[in-house]
């Protein structure tokens, strides 16, 4: 252990997992200003940029991937950003379409396993800053497109390095957590976001004709089965929920990475269960594995106090982006 990097262990009053996960939303962050970029696609869509420094002069890049229904807004990038510009760091936000505030084009929008729209913003990094290598973070949702590019890609990967964030590796089991206990409150807040999109789209007749279901459906989808089955899965060109998870998940591309990766997840994650956490035959020599007792989602406050907790993510990251460390073992892992 070297002293630039201290071992996660939560305070006794951070060890309940909905503290992990919720405190954080509600503790403010200050993000350095952001200048936006619009891409344009292949498809006649677009995705959002949003950069924090000049990529031109710049000798790596950190390349963010907000969660389901996230954005350059949320807390977990704020923090991100705020500790890249104290390091002197270049990063930028991709948005998924429709996540910065704009509504996209199409009927189609973004899904877990979509790795074509990060594909384009890597190829125009790649273009047009040559001289910078390409370090990405993913968290959630992000993260497990991340994970499935890293494994789709092999050698042409344009990352140099990444981290994965409490990303849903099996998109079936996690679907499932959801719908019990005290998940089910995280799953309506996110339902509603989408429902919410999928309404708007059907008022703009943006998806008319496109969707399994008619407008006045919408309003009935509880679960995040039934949206991915009657939404997701039609629009997307899935055969329904089973087969979207089915090709989606991440969980099986941890073996095909050839990039050092790490990964962390908490083993109280209330988006998750034990189906998501991998064996080590699972992953490939170039995966670093953190499993924690406590973290929650998105979370991992590992000091501090209630009204301004300290987190371990940021310092975590940022050290396996740019030092060439070798695995560091957590004070609480379950392995």
């Amino acid at each position: 252990m070297t002293d630039l990097m201290r071992p996660f262990s939560p305070p006794w009053w951070a060890k309940n997992p909905h503290v992990q996960t919720i405190l954080p939303v509600l503790t403010k962050v200050e993000s350095p200003a952001l200048s936006r970029q619009r891409l344009e696609l292949s498809d006649g869509d677009f995705i959002d940029l949003d950069w924090l420094g000049d990529p031109c002069n710049a000798s790596s890049i950190v390349v963010i991937l907000h969660g389901l229904e996230g954005s350059s807004d949320s807390h977990y990038v704020r923090r991100l950003l705020r500790d890249c510009y104290r390091s002197g760091l270049c990063a930028v936000v991709h948005h998924h379409r429709g996540c910065s505030g704009e509504a996209n084009r199409l009927a189609r929008s973004y899904h877990s396993g979509d790795t074509q729209d990060i594909s384009a913003t890597l190829a125009y990094l790649q273009q047009h800053f040559p001289q910078a290598k390409l370090n990405a973070v993913g968290y959630s949702l992000g993260g497990n497109v991340l994970a499935k590019y890293l494994g789709e890609l092999h050698d042409n990967s344009a990352i140099d390095r990444a981290v994965v964030v409490s990303a849903p590796l099996q998109l079936s089991a996690c679907a499932k957590r959801l719908e019990k206990g005290f998940s089910t409150l995280y799953q309506w807040h996110l339902i509603k976001q989408l429902r919410q999109k999928a309404t708007d789209k059907f008022n703009n007749r943006t998806i008319v004709n496109q969707a399994a279901i008619t407008l006045k459906q919408v309003c009935t989808l509880k679960t995040f089965y039934q949206f991915d089955h009657q939404v997701t899965a039609p629009l997307h060109g899935f055969e329904g929920a089973d087969d979207y998870y089915a090709k989606a998940s991440g969980l099986g591309y941890l073996s095909k990475i050839n990039r050092p990766t790490l990964v962390i997840h908490a083993a109280d994650d209330p988006f998750m269960n034990a189906d998501v956490i991998p064996s080590a035959s699972q992953f490939s020599a170039d995966v670093t594995y953190e499993l924690h007792q406590h973290g929650g989602h998105v979370g991992f406050i590992d000091g501090g106090t209630l009204f301004k907790p300290r987190f371990y993510l940021e310092q975590r990251i940022i050290h396996f982006l740019t030092i060439n460390n070798e695995h560091i073992e957590p004070s609480e892992s379950l392995n």
